[in-house]
C-alpha cells in the first residue's frame, strides 16, 4: 500500500468536516479521501489509482459526487491550511 497522509490526530480533526453517511456509502471515509489525495498529489489519471485505494471507478464516482455537492470545499480548505507550510517548499 502506498504511504498514508492522514495521521490519527489529522483525521480525528477532518472526520468532523465529512458529511453524514445516507443511503449507500463507501466503507472506508479515510482510505477513500486517501486517494484523493494520491490523485492530486501525483497528478495521475484516476484510473492509475493504485488498486490498495479501491476500484478505480468507484472512488472517481463519490469524488464527483461529493464535488458537486460542495463536500470538499471545507476538507480542501482544512488541508491547505494544515499544509500551506510544506507545499511552500516543494
Amino acid at each position: 500500500m502506498a504511504r498514508m497522509v492522514f495521521d490519527e490526530s489529522m483525521w480525528l480533526k477532518l472526520k468532523e468536516l465529512l458529511p453524514s453517511p445516507k443511503g449507500r456509502h463507501g466503507r472506508d471515509e479515510k482510505l477513500f479521501l486517501e486517494a484523493v489525495c494520491w490523485i492530486i498529489r501525483t497528478g495521475a489519471p484516476w484510473r492509475d489509482l493504485p488498486p490498495s485505494y479501491g476500484n478505480w471507478k468507484s472512488v472517481y464516482g463519490r469524488y464527483s459526487r461529493w464535488v458537486k455537492k460542495g463536500h470538499f470545499k471545507a476538507i480542501f480548505e482544512f488541508l491547505k491550511k494544515r499544509w500551506r507550510s510544506r507545499m511552500a517548499y516543494d
